[in-house]
């Protein structure tokens, strides 16, 4: 079967097995108990369920009328305050509009998000609220083939034909290495994260700070890391205390690297911020409660997720009459013991 032909009818578990020549027990298995069939074949089933829209239809009906009470929230790690509080604040907006939330984890791996799809597709969720990272665009790609409604939160711009919200991080890396320099700091390491739009939207904005200031870009100097982890903050921090000429101020691509930079200048016996000042993003709970505390630049994560439930309630009411947004939250700069001199008495 051509996929031309497939998006004619509606496509069958019979199709599936077709297409990936293999039996139907094996595609029930893949769906249902993938642990039984082996890593090859279930990722070549996997991967004909994505490009033929196979939608699982069994029990649909009886759970129709729960399920179009329901919105769906994708998120990648709940270990990370930020999508944490991000889904608080779709279940708020989805408490508003009186329906529930069903909660997604994992988005990073494909074989987990593609039976999150056919989870939410199968039983008919109203809609779903997904979490931009490294893998949005392939997670969009999937939720347009299967038709859900959907909205992207944490979006750095509009996304064709769908609703989106995001935070103006540019706005944000220029307003923590804007306090540092006017703190007096003239050498800032900025710890980096993967190559995502978030990370390098943060670093466009402390390049232009150090611009406006009039200083040379040699000022700022970026050490990249592979997470945004607690563990890689650490050694990151460790990077900084071994570079010839340490800076004297660390602005970090989120609050989990700043926290692993404190527990290495701790253990290095540095004091904070009179050896290193050091500034974090998203304020995480977390962030405030350091044994110094944090400065850190706020971004709305609840205000976030409920902005983004809203749009979604709103689009799955009015249906053809609603028009899609983008909406741009600001950041905002909390200051804190981690930058903040101590006066001498």
């Amino acid at each position: 079967m051509n996929h031309e032909n497939a998006a004619r009818h509606r496509v069958g578990i019979k199709d599936v097995a077709r297409e990936a020549d293999v039996s139907l027990g094996t595609v029930s298995n893949v769906l249902n108990r993938p642990e039984l069939v082996a890593g090859p074949t279930r990722t070549r089933v996997l991967a004909v369920i994505d490009s033929l829209g196979y939608v699982r239809t069994e029990g649909a009906r009886q759970l129709h009328g729960w399920a179009a009470r329901v919105l769906a929230v994708l998120v990648p790690d709940l270990a990370h305050p930020f999508f944490t509080a991000l889904a608080m604040g779709v279940e708020q907006a989805a408490r508003e509009a009186d329906l529930g939330v069903m909660l997604c984890t994992g988005t990073r791996d494909p074989e987990e998000e593609t039976r999150h799809l056919s989870l939410i597709t199968s039983h008919r969720i109203r809609g779903a609220v997904l979490t931009s990272g490294e893998a949005v665009g392939r997670t969009v790609a999937a939720f347009r083939r299967s038709t859900v409604p959907f909205v992207i939160a944490d979006q750095h711009g509009p996304q064709p034909g769908a609703c989106s919200v995001g935070i103006d991080d540019v706005t944000g890396g220029h307003a923590a290495v804007r306090h540092l320099i006017d703190q007096g700091h003239r050498s800032i390491a900025y710890v980096s994260g993967p190559d995502i739009q978030q990370v390098r939207d943060r670093r466009r904005g402390a390049v232009n700070a150090v611009i406006q200031a009039g200083l040379p870009l040699t000022a700022l100097r970026e050490l990249a890391c592979a997470d945004l982890t607690v563990g890689a903050g650490k050694d990151a921090g460790h990077r900084v205390l071994g570079l010839p000429h340490r800076p004297s101020a660390v602005f970090c691509a989120n609050d989990r690297l700043a926290l692993g930079i404190l527990q290495a200048l701790y253990e290095a016996g540095l004091k904070v911020p009179e050896d290193l000042a050091v500034v974090g993003y998203d304020d995480i709970e977390f962030a405030a409660s350091a044994v110094v505390p944090l400065t850190s630049v706020r971004r709305p994560a609840v205000a976030m997720g409920r902005q983004a439930g809203r749009l979604l309630v709103e689009e799955t009411t009015r249906g053809a009459g609603h028009e899609h947004a983008h909406v741009v939250l600001q950041p905002e700069l909390v200051v804190r013991r981690s930058t903040m001199a101590v006066p001498t008495r």
